[in-house]
């Protein structure tokens, strides 16, 4: 066995969130080659390996994990007293009566691409469970609910040789597949991964066959055996680490060498954001990434004034992309994380504290309204003033938008039929 460990986060709460990845390794390079189904390499480059019309939609999730401030980002209070305001100006964008943060210039300029939710309601906890899966960690440490991503992999993971779910940000409690079992969790190209990406040195791809066949052979055994299932997801978890091994397509489309110069500048210190974009164009179903850490009960404005500028950068690159390569309805994005930041500022330390009763989330293509501002909170950003919606609400809408009913069931570990969301109403305002 081998284990690889990803980023770690550390929070106010004093966890930190370490991504890991165990995968049982049998040569030939198979360690994290995670739940990927890769399609025939028919070219090259990424760029230019999108699938046809009929190809099913993509989604981009990104988290800006501790809790980024809704007040100094999307939904700012200029007329509220200096101790609920903060320091940051807001700026008109291109949609008349939009405005957002003067870090945020590049995303003010191409708002009508864009649409902001400013009336989330959320949780108090330090985890992507909630927006990744519309359940809280508290629920899912004995429920289970499998995030978006896995849900994406359950639909799709049959129905073509794409894979289906890649994690940027390792794995996490948000990236798990709960009750739909271990070959839909996502594949984590992190660190040494990506070198596991090809032949090991001296194996040959016939080689690579005979391995593949003992390993079938060795694992017959301890299938015969298993009363879990936890063999059968193995048994695909194996499969596509070997197909994807032998394509290729994805060692190409996270090596930003083969992007031209020009762009890889453009995406300069968040280039997460530009394999994002590889990946969708190579097909994968739902990708994932985190910016940044914004958990700022200390400092927030000095925080903030370093990270805002490169996440305005990050997003308007990506969705600028998008649009050129005629993209913006085949993928829809999200930028949010776990809940908002207390719009009054402590004292003590020029920080803002958790604050789960309203929070903002930006919202990009997939075919839904942009152009707009959904919802309102009060006038100091304390609660939802109009359209309060849920996280499960936006999700369940960026469901939609990816062409997944939230209203199927999948049956859990007892065999009981589970819906995708409990809650599935949808951002009225967006579809």
């Amino acid at each position: 066995m081998l284990t690889f460990l990803g980023r770690s986060q550390p929070f106010c709460d004093g966890l930190n969130r370490r991504n890991f990845l165990r995968v049982g390794a049998f040569g030939a390079g198979l360690t994290l080659a995670d739940q990927l189904r890769v399609r025939a390499a028919n070219k090259g480059d990424a760029a230019g390996l999108r699938g046809t019309a009929e190809s099913p939609k993509s989604a981009i999730m990104i988290y800006l994990p501790g809790g980024p401030s809704h007040l100094d980002m999307w939904d700012l209070k200029p007329d509220a007293p200096a101790e609920f305001r903060g320091e940051f100006k807001p700026i008109s964008t291109n949609v008349p009566g939009v405005q957002i943060c003067e870090h945020f210039p590049l995303q003010a300029k191409l708002f009508d691409k864009l649409a902001v939710v400013r009336s989330l309601v959320a949780v108090d906890e330090h985890s992507d469970s909630l927006v990744m899966t519309g359940y809280s960690e508290q629920v899912n440490r004995t429920a289970g609910h499998p995030s978006f991503g896995s849900v994406v992999s359950k639909v799709r993971g049959g129905a073509g040789d794409v894979p289906p779910f890649v994690s940027l940000r390792g794995m996490s409690i948000g990236t798990e597949p709960g009750f739909l079992g271990v070959a839909h969790r996502p594949f984590a190209p992190e660190g040494p991964g990506k070198e596991n990406l090809r032949l090991a040195n001296g194996v040959t791809a016939g080689r690579m066959d005979d391995r593949k066949d003992l390993l079938a052979n060795f694992d017959t055994v301890r299938r015969d055996l298993d009363a879990s299932g936890s063999m059968s997801g193995m048994d695909a978890f194996t499969q596509r680490a070997f197909d994807m091994i032998a394509s290729g397509l994805v060692r190409k489309a996270l090596d930003l060498k083969n992007e031209d110069p020009r762009t890889r500048e453009r995406y300069k210190g968040v280039e997460q954001f530009l394999t994002a974009r590889r990946l969708v164009e190579a097909g994968v179903g739902c990708v994932t990434l985190s910016y940044g850490g914004w958990d700022t009960h200390d400092s927030n404005f000095k925080t903030l004034a370093r990270q805002l500028p490169m996440l305005d950068r990050g997003i308007a690159a990506l969705i600028q992309d998008l649009h050129d390569r005629g993209m913006q309805d085949d993928v829809v994005t999200v930028v949010w994380g776990e809940f908002g930041r207390t719009p009054k500022i402590n004292n003590s330390n020029a920080g803002r504290d958790h604050w789960s009763p309203v929070m903002s989330a930006l919202v990009a293509g997939g075919g839904l309204k942009m152009g707009q501002a959904v919802g309102a909170s009060t006038a100091r950003g304390e609660t939802p003033k109009d359209r309060p919606y849920k996280v499960p609400h936006l999700l369940s809408t960026l469901y939609k938008a990816v062409g997944i009913d939230a209203s199927q069931t999948f049956p859990n570990g007892s065999g009981r039929p589970m819906y995708v969301l409990d809650d599935r109403d949808v951002v009225k305002e967006l579809v």
